[in-house]
């Protein structure tokens, strides 16, 4: 089994995830046929069979490049919940979302992604985030900084924007899970930013607060398939996220929540802003 990332392994992985989206989901999207629209826990949970394809498309092709790889999928792991618990004894994982903001993509919103990262011995060291309509993938890879790759492979880096206060910074606020109190005391702080947007869909959202479109990411639920790559390469990109406690983030922690700044400065101020009484 490999345990190296380097640049030809990454671009390797972004071309899998550009396979998996023109076979699974781009012939899929605005076409859904009745009955491939399913709701797992809740109407805004939703799996379709664009997510099941292009999960067992991308695993087999993870396994394929790295025998003996443990493969946690969305999908899978709703189907067998015990899976997620083996990403604590696994030396090498990948976590895949297929298809991350399904909601957008059942409703024929242009706002979807494919989201994998790797995980060595518990710690996240590359994760992809493919857009299946610009045909671009967002990559990071640990200690070696993010960018977007093209299909004809020109990359482009990324960076995160310029520490702001918090008046002048926008945001991405995922207040919809979070429980109450706290709840309520988000959404109505929401005006001390200078604009909020909710993309429903944590690809778009980590690839924007990487790339230096947006300053603050605000998360509650933290399954790792929605957050790990994300996280790897907003801090790649050069900023700084932590939990609400300040914890550092882990894939193996499940809760807790999550906020991405640009520096420690400035995810300090978010907090204390919008999460303190």
């Amino acid at each position: 089994m490999s345990l190296r990332f380097d640049r030809a392994a990454a671009t390797g992985i972004a071309e899998l995830l550009r396979d998996a989206a023109r076979a699974e989901i781009m012939p899929r999207f605005r076409r859904l046929a009745a009955g491939t629209v399913r709701s797992k826990t809740g109407p805004l949970d939703l799996v379709t069979d664009a997510d099941e394809g292009a999960e067992r498309v991308i695993a087999a092709g993870l396994a394929a490049r790295f025998p003996g790889c443990l493969v946690v999928g969305e999908e899978g792991a709703a189907a067998d919940p015990a899976l997620l618990r083996r990403l604590e004894d696994a030396d090498l994982a990948f976590v895949v979302d297929p298809v991350d903001g399904t909601a957008n993509f059942a409703a024929g919103l242009p706002l979807f992604g494919c989201m994998v990262a790797a995980i060595l011995r518990g710690e996240v060291v590359a994760g992809w985030i493919h857009d299946p309509l610009g045909d671009d993938t967002a990559v990071a890879l640990r200690g070696e900084g993010a960018w977007i790759e093209a299909p004809d492979g020109h990359q482009t880096p990324l960076r995160v924007a310029a520490p702001a206060p918090l008046e002048r910074m926008l945001g991405d606020l995922s207040w919809t899970y979070l429980p109450e109190p706290l709840r309520t005391r988000v959404a109505s702080r929401l005006p001390r930013l200078a604009g909020a947007v909710g993309l429903r869909c944590a690809a778009h959202a980590y690839r924007s607060v990487a790339g230096g479109h947006l300053h603050l990411l605000l998360f509650h639920r933290l399954m790792p398939w929605d957050h790990a790559a994300g996280w790897l390469l907003h801090r790649e990109a050069g900023g700084h996220a932590a939990g609400f406690d300040g914890q550092p983030y882990s894939p193996l922690r499940h809760g807790g929540g999550l906020i991405c700044a640009p520096d420690a400065a400035s995810w300090i101020e978010a907090r204390t802003k919008l999460l303190e009484p």
